[in-house]
C-alpha cells in the first residue's frame, strides 16, 4: 500500500496507486447550492476535497474522467455538470499575511491576478480560444471581472474554489488578540492596554472598503449574475466569513450537515480496512489489528461535526501519518503526535489569557474532559473576541470547537450542547497548555519532569511529591482554595507525568463502571522498555478539616503529616480503591509492571503517600 501522506492532489493519488478514501458520492449534494462555505479543523483534508472538485468539474480534463474517476462511485453515475466548467483556484495560504495592510493587499491580489494568469495560459495550452482577459497589476478585482466577461462568451462557465479563504486573515487576527494583553506600566500601577495598530490592520481588510470584503462583494455579484456557476469555499472558522457577512452573505454554510459529517476524515470501518491490510502484509499476528484500531482510536478518533449522527470520525492527517509509518517498518509510529498539528496550541494560548479561561482549560482536563453549554456560536467576529464582556463560556467553547480542539460529544436531557476533547493528540495539548501556564518557567518545568520520571522508571514518587510542596503549590493563590479538591491536584500531577510517547495516559478511566483517577498503561509497542505502569489514586484535605493553618502544616514532620487523623482516613480509603482498581486493570490488560500510589494534598501546602 502507498499512502500520500501530506499531499493534496488528488490526480496523482487516484492514478499512481495511492490510498484514497472514497468520498466522491457526495459531490450530488454538494450541487444542491451555488455558493457553499465547509468549515473544518487545520489539517482535515479540505485541500484535498477541492482537488477532487477540481478534477471532476474541469472541462480540460473530459478524456481522463474514466481513468481518474471510473472505479469511485461517482464514476459508475456521473452529474450532468461533469468536465463542464472552467475552474479558477485560489489559495489564501499563499498570501502574505506580514507588513502593513497595503502589503497584505497587495499580495492578495497578486495571488488572485497570478491565478488567473495561470488558467489563461492552462486552458489556451489545452486548445480553448479563450477572448482577451486584461490582468490589471493594482486591480485584481478588475481582473476577475475580465474574467468573467471573457467566459461569459464561452460554453464554458467558472467554477470558483477558494482554499484557506480565513488563513491570512486568521493570521493577522492571531496578532490583534495577542496584543490585547501588551502591558504598559503607569504611575498608578500596571494595566493591561489594547494596541490597536493589529487591530486596525485587521480592519483595514473586512472594512466596507477593505480588500477582503471588496473581493467576495465581487464574487458574490458575479455569482448572482451567472458570471460565475459555482463557488465552493473552505476555512477553519466562521469569524472571518462573520465580519465580512455584508460582502458575501449568500453562501450555504453546510459544516453543521449530517450528510457532511465525514467528508473529511475517515470512519472506524475504514480505518479497520486499512490496519488489517498493512497486519497482513507485514505478517503480523491478527490480534495487532484490534490492537492497532484501538490504539488510533485513543490517540485520533472522537470529530463528530453534527449533533444528529452517532458517527465520529478519525482526523486523516493523523492516520495517514500513522499508516504510512506502520507500512514501513511493521512498527508503530515512536510519536503519536505529528508536529503539523502542533500550531493548534496557540488556540489554546489565546483561550488562557482570556478572563475565566484558565479555569475553563483546567476544567476541561479535570472533569472528564467535557463541557456543557446551549448551543454552538456560529456567528462571532473581531469585535466579539476583543471584547472581554462578550466572552463567555459559550464564546470561548464555540472557539475551540471550529479550531478541532473541542468537539461535539452529546445533547444533554435538556438539550444543551454537550462539547469534549476528542482524543489523546488533543489533551496532550492542553497538558502541555496548562503545565506551561501554571509553570512559567522551562528550567522549573523541566525539573518537574525529571522528578515525574522517578516515579515512572523507578517507581519512586517521592521527588515529585517534593517537587509539588516546593514548587508547584507556590503558583495556586489563595483564591484558588474556594475551588480546591483532589481534581486540582490531580490535574497538577498530571501536566508532569504526561507523556503519550511511552503511555496511554487515562484520567479517570472507566474500570467495571468505577472510575480510577489516572493510570498510565504502557503502550503496546512500548513494553520492551524498563517502565512501569502506573495507578494514582488522589485525595485532598482542607486545611479546615485538618483542623490547622498552613504556617502549622508546614512545620509537620513527614510522620507527623501522614499521622493526622484525617490524612490517615484518606489514605486508609485510597488504599482500598487502589487495590481494588489494580485487580481490574491486571485482569483488563495482564502483564502490567503496575505501581500503586495513594497520593494526599493537604490544603496547597504539603503531600504524602502511601504505595499501595
Amino acid at each position: 500500500m502507498k499512502f500520500a501522506y501530506g499531499s493534496s492532489d488528488f490526480k496523482s493519488m487516484v492514478t499512481e496507486g495511492y490510498y484514497y478514501c472514497d468520498r466522491t458520492s457526495r459531490i450530488p449534494l454538494l450541487e444542491n447550492a451555488r455558493s457553499q462555505l465547509f468549515i473544518r479543523p487545520r489539517r482535515f483534508g479540505k485541500s484535498l476535497l477541492l482537488s477532487m472538485l477540481e478534477n471532476y468539474y474541469d472541462v480540460s480534463k473530459k478524456d481522463e474522467f474514466d481513468r481518474m474517476f471510473g472505479h469511485l462511485a461517482i464514476g459508475k453515475n456521473p452529474t450532468r455538470l461533469r468536465n463542464s466548467c472552467f475552474i479558477l483556484k485560489l489559495d489564501f495560504s499563499c498570501v502574505d499575511p506580514t507588513g502593513s495592510a497595503d502589503d497584505i493587499r497587495r499580495s492578495l491580489f497578486n495571488h488572485i491576478n497570478v491565478s488567473i494568469e495561470g488558467l489563461i495560459s492552462f486552458y489556451r495550452h489545452k486548445g480553448f480560444e479563450l477572448p482577451e482577459i486584461v490582468v490589471e497589476r493594482e486591480d485584481a478585482l478588475y481582473s476577475l471581472q475580465s474574467l468573467a466577461n471573457a467566459v461569459k462568451s464561452t460554453p464554458y462557465p467558472v467554477y470558483l474554489l477558494i482554499d484557506e479563504y480565513d488563513n491570512f486573515a486568521n493570521t493577522v487576527m492571531m496578532g490583534v488578540q495577542r496584543s490585547e494583553f501588551v502591558k504598559e506600566t503607569k504611575s498608578d500601577g500596571t494595566i493591561t492596554k489594547h494596541d490597536t495598530r493589529a487591530e486596525q490592520r485587521y480592519q483595514s481588510l473586512v472594512h466596507e472598503q477593505g480588500p477582503l470584503r471588496t473581493f467576495f462583494k465581487t464574487v458574490k455579484a458575479l455569482t448572482s449574475s451567472d458570471m460565475f456557476d459555482r463557488v465552493f469555499i473552505t476555512g477553519v472558522s466562521p469569524v472571518v466569513m462573520s465580519d465580512i457577512t455584508s460582502g458575501y452573505n449568500v453562501a450555504d454554510n453546510i459544516y453543521f450537515e449530517p450528510e457532511f459529517n465525514n467528508l473529511c476524515g475517515f470512519t472506524e470501518v475504514e480505518i479497520k480496512s486499512v490496519i488489517t491490510q498493512i497486519v497482513q502484509n507485514c505478517r503480523l499476528e491478527e490480534k495487532k489489528i484490534s490492537e492497532a484500531v484501538e490504539l488510533m482510536q485513543i490517540y485520533y478518533n472522537g470529530y463528530r461535526f453534527c449533533h444528529t449522527v452517532d458517527e465520529y470520525v478519525y482526523n486523516p492527517t493523523l492516520s495517514l501519518y500513522f499508516f504510512k509509518n506502520f507500512q514501513k517498518s511493521c512498527l508503530y509510529p515512536r510519536k503519536m503526535l505529528d508536529a503539523n498539528l502542533a500550531a493548534d496550541e496557540s488556540k489554546l494560548e489565546y483561550i488562557a489569557k482570556i478572563p475565566d479561561g484558565r479555569e475553563l482549560l483546567m476544567n476541561l482536563v479535570e472533569k472528564e474532559h467535557k463541557v456543557v453549554i446551549s448551543e454552538i456560536q456560529d456567528r462571532f467576529g473581531i469585535q466579539q473576541m476583543l471584547n472581554d464582556s462578550s466572552k463567555d463560556q459559550t464564546f470561548l467553547v464555540s472557539f475551540l470547537y471550529f479550531f478541532g480542539v473541542l468537539t461535539i460529544s452529546e445533547d444533554t436531557e435538556s438539550l444543551k450542547s454537550t462539547l469534549k476533547v476528542p482524543n489523546m493528540v488533543m489533551k496532550s495539548l492542553y497538558v502541555d497548555r496548562i503545565c506551561k501556564m501554571l509553570l512559567p518557567f522551562p528550567s522549573v518545568r523541566d525539573e518537574g519532569k525529571l522528578a515525574a520520571e522517578k516515579l515512572y522508571q523507578e517507581g519512586d514518587i517521592e521527588p515529585l511529591c517534593r517537587f509539588m510542596e516546593e514548587k508547584y503549590f507556590r503558583v495556586f493563590h489563595n483564591r484558588d482554595y474556594r475551588w480546591a479538591n483532589e481534581l486540582t491536584v490531580k490535574t497538577a500531577f498530571l501536566t508532569l507525568l504526561y507523556n503519550d510517547l511511552l503511555y496511554i495516559m487515562d484520567s479517570e478511566p472507566s474500570i467495571d463502571r468505577k472510575y480510577a483517577d489516572l493510570t498510565m498503561i504502557i503502550r503496546p509497542d512500548k513494553r520492551h522498555g524498563k517502565l512501569f505502569d502506573v495507578l494514582l489514586e488522589f485525595k485532598f484535605v482542607s486545611l479546615k478539616d485538618a483542623k490547622l493553618n498552613g504556617e502549622q502544616v508546614k512545620k509537620l514532620t513527614k510522620q507527623e503529616l501522614a499521622s493526622l487523623p484525617a490524612v490517615v482516613e484518606q489514605l486508609e480509603e485510597g488504599a482500598d480503591q487502589v487495590a481494588e482498581y489494580g485487580k481490574k486493570l491486571e485482569a483488563k490488560y495482564g502483564n502490567l509492571r503496575l505501581q500503586k500510589f495513594v497520593v494526599v494534598a493537604l490544603g496547597f501546602e504539603r503531600v504524602c503517600f502511601r504505595k499501595a
